[in-house]
């Protein structure tokens, strides 16, 4: 039997899906995100804000407002970078892998939410 576009667009209209961003402001604006919490791991993995903006795909200088932004935001820094600037060197602070760890994990129960809230969006019933 074939269904006619009125009952393709009803079925279709069924399903929900529940979405959702993560991220925590700061006193500025943004202050961890997805991408910044993945810089973060990019400069502890490579130990250089150059390489790590390159395995991102973003420009150096973005990289580096990306961190200046955290450090102004954050009440110690997250990053230290030399202050000659020019070899591109980056260490993680303490600071810097515990907001990791707390943006990972929290991401992490956010997304499960969402996808408990999915599993029951039939409650909706519209």
């Amino acid at each position: 039997m074939k269904q006619s576009k009125k009952d393709m667009n009803n079925a279709s209209r069924k399903v929900r899906e529940c979405k959702g961003l993560f991220w925590i402001d700061g006193p500025e604006e943004l202050f961890l995100g997805k991408g910044r919490v993945t810089l973060l791991e990019k400069i502890r993995e490579h130990g250089s804000l150059a390489k790590a903006a390159r395995a991102m795909g973003i420009t150096y200088r973005h990289a580096t407002e990306f961190v200046e932004s955290m450090n102004r935001q954050a009440t110690r820094p997250l990053v230290v970078v030399p202050e000659d600037g020019r070899s591109g060197r980056a260490t993680l602070t303490a600071e810097g892998r515990m907001a990791i760890r707390f943006y990972r994990k929290y991401s992490e129960q956010f997304n499960k939410l969402l996808m408990r809230i999915e599993e029951n969006i039939e409650e909706l019933k519209l």
